[in-house]
């Protein structure tokens, strides 16, 4: 591979490794599309960018984990719900027209940025949250796993607002607990995609040593920043994703 390729890999995994580490999400959605620049058909850049998602997202749990900020508990009851249900929403997806499914996508993050300020405003009330903390972690693990394989994305972007509204978790534990979910999701799936050939290792290794420096920076960051810039840092991002997947959701509807 020529040094500027590993070069754009690498700055490609590093910005998705910050992105990991401070929001909580696996950085599939920067890395696909850098993939498919490189001649990766789809199901090739999907199975890459997991190799490297597991990279960053294990070493930004661990990361988190040494500085006393990850409850290994709370992300067990997270992943096993998520892990299962990962499945099922991968064939559900198989069976919508890919315009339709981006579109549903998109207007999805639409609505988490609805739901994190919701929280804030229930948050005021001081009501009590009327679903059990057992439930509640089910009811999120399995909707974003479910979702996650429905849209074909690592989970972050659901898994954070549903925790916000029905956890009662602050948002920095919300993106700790995310980034763990994933590491153990996206292992699961780099199982399955490296049966079926799917994986391109020298890439995926090259983003996920970018990523392995991203997020060593941002889950460092992370404990030095107030809790409503995350906040801010999220919504952002839910908006510049929406926009992105509308986009592509038109480009497929008219090509097709």
């Amino acid at each position: 591979m020529p040094p500027t390729d590993v070069g754009i890999l690498a700055l490609g995994g590093l910005a998705a490794g910050i992105l990991a580490g401070l929001l909580g999400i696996g950085g599939g959605v920067l890395m696909v599309p850098l993939l498919l620049l490189f001649g990766i058909n789809v199901d090739q850049a999907a199975a890459t960018s997991l190799l490297a998602i597991l990279i960053t997202a294990t070493t930004g749990s661990f990361q988190n984990w040494r500085m006393g900020y990850l409850q290994p508990k709370q992300v067990l009851l997270l992943a096993m719900p998520a892990i299962a249900l990962v499945i099922v929403g991968t064939e559900v997806g198989a069976l919508l027209a890919e315009h339709w499914r981006r579109a549903a996508f998109g207007t999805l993050l639409l609505a988490n940025i609805y739901l994190v300020s919701f929280k804030k405003r229930v948050a005021a009330t001081a009501q009590p949250n009327p679903i059990s903390p057992l439930a509640a972690r089910l009811i999120t693990g399995s909707s974003s796993g479910f979702m996650a394989g429905l849209f074909g994305v690592g989970g972050g972007v659901i898994m954070v607002p549903l925790q916000l509204l029905l956890m009662d978790v602050g948002m920095k534990n919300a993106v700790r607990n995310s980034l763990a979910v994933i590491s153990l999701t996206s292992l699961v799936a780099c199982v399955h995609n490296g049966m079926k050939g799917d994986i391109v290792y020298g890439a995926g290794l090259i983003l996920g040593l970018g990523g392995l420096v991203g997020v060593q920076i941002s889950a460092r960051f992370l404990p030095k920043l107030p809790e409503h810039v995350v906040s801010l840092l999220f919504r952002i991002l839910l908006c510049i994703l929406s926009a992105y997947v509308f986009w592509q959701a038109w480009q497929v509807y008219s090509s097709g």
